[in-house]
C-alpha cells in the first residue's frame, strides 16, 4: 500500500465520508466512515467496518470505469479506509439511474418492485439535505444555473455509459444493478464521475434470488447489513 498523503484540512464531512485537502492542489483524500444513515441523516447508526468495505468496493468500481475510458476522480487506494481522488468542483445534483422499479420510484408510480423498465430512467435531485434532496428536471437544473446545456448533456451521456458498463460488470459477478446514484464534478474543463459507487449508493440484488445486498437492508431494517456488503466485496474478488 502507498503511504497516506498528509491530510491538511478537512474540506467536508458528509454522512459517510470525510474529505481532506493535501499538499497537492489537484488531489484530495477521501476517508470512508462506518456511519450508516437513512432518511437524509435523520436515522444514524455505526456499523463497524462498513467504511472499509465501501472504500474497497468503490475503488474497485472506479478502477474498472477508468479502464473503460470513463473519466472518474479516482487516483489510487491508499489503505483500507482512504483513497486519493482528483479535486473536482462538485455539481450539486444527484443523478439517479434506474433499470428496475424499486424504492421511491415504485411507490411514486404504483409499480411492483422488481419490474424491469424498458429502458434506463434518469432522475435529477437537488443535493440539499434540508430540502430532502427534491427531484428537479433538467430544465430546473439549467434555470438554477447548476449546469449549462453542454454539461447537462454530458452528464446524461456519462450516466448511460456508466449504467451500461456497470450493469454488465455486476452481472459477470452474478449481481443485478437495480438502480444507483451518481455525482459529478468539474475537473480541468471536463465533467468527471466523483463521490462513490458502493452498496450505499446502489441497489444491488443477487441475480438469482433477488436478495438485497445494499443499503436497503439498513433502510428497511432487514439486518445483516455488513454481511451483505461483505458478499458484494467477495464477489468482486476483494
Amino acid at each position: 500500500m502507498m503511504k497516506t498523503p498528509a491530510k491538511k484540512e478537512m474540506l467536508y464531512e458528509g454522512k459517510a465520508k470525510k474529505v481532506w485537502t493535501t499538499d497537492a492542489p489537484d488531489e484530495l483524500v477521501i476517508e470512508y466512515k462506518d456511519d450508516a444513515t437513512a432518511l437524509n441523516g435523520k436515522r444514524k447508526e455505526t456499523i463497524e467496518g462498513k467504511g472499509l468495505l465501501n472504500n474497497r468496493i468503490s475503488n474497485r468500481i472506479f478502477a474498472f470505469l477508468n479502464d473503460q475510458g470513463i473519466p472518474t476522480h479516482f487516483v489510487n487506494e491508499i489503505d483500507e479506509r482512504n483513497a486519493v481522488v482528483r479535486h473536482a468542483e462538485m455539481i450539486p445534483l444527484e443523478v439517479v439511474v434506474r433499470n428496475i422499479a424499486a424504492g421511491s420510484f415504485s411507490k411514486r408510480l404504483g409499480m411492483t418492485e422488481g419490474q424491469p423498465l424498458s429502458r434506463p430512467a434518469i432522475e435529477f435531485h437537488l443535493k440539499d439535505d434540508e430540502l430532502d434532496d427534491p427531484m428537479v428536471s433538467g430544465h430546473d437544473a439549467l434555470a438554477l444555473e447548476l449546469v449549462d446545456e453542454s454539461e447537462l448533456d454530458r452528464i446524461v451521456e456519462l450516466a448511460l455509459e456508466i449504467d451500461k458498463a456497470l450493469s454488465g460488470f455486476f452481472l459477470e459477478h452474478k449481481l443485478t444493478l437495480v438502480d444507483f446514484k451518481l455525482e459529478f464534478g468539474r475537473f480541468k474543463d471536463s465533467i468527471i464521475l466523483a463521490d462513490e459507487v458502493s452498496p450505499d449508493t446502489c441497489r444491488i440484488w443477487d441475480a438469482a434470488s433477488g436478495e438485497k445486498l445494499d443499503k436497503d437492508r439498513f433502510r428497511r431494517n432487514l439486518g445483516n447489513v455488513k454481511e451483505a456488503y461483505e458478499e458484494v466485496a467477495r464477489r468482486l474478488g476483494l
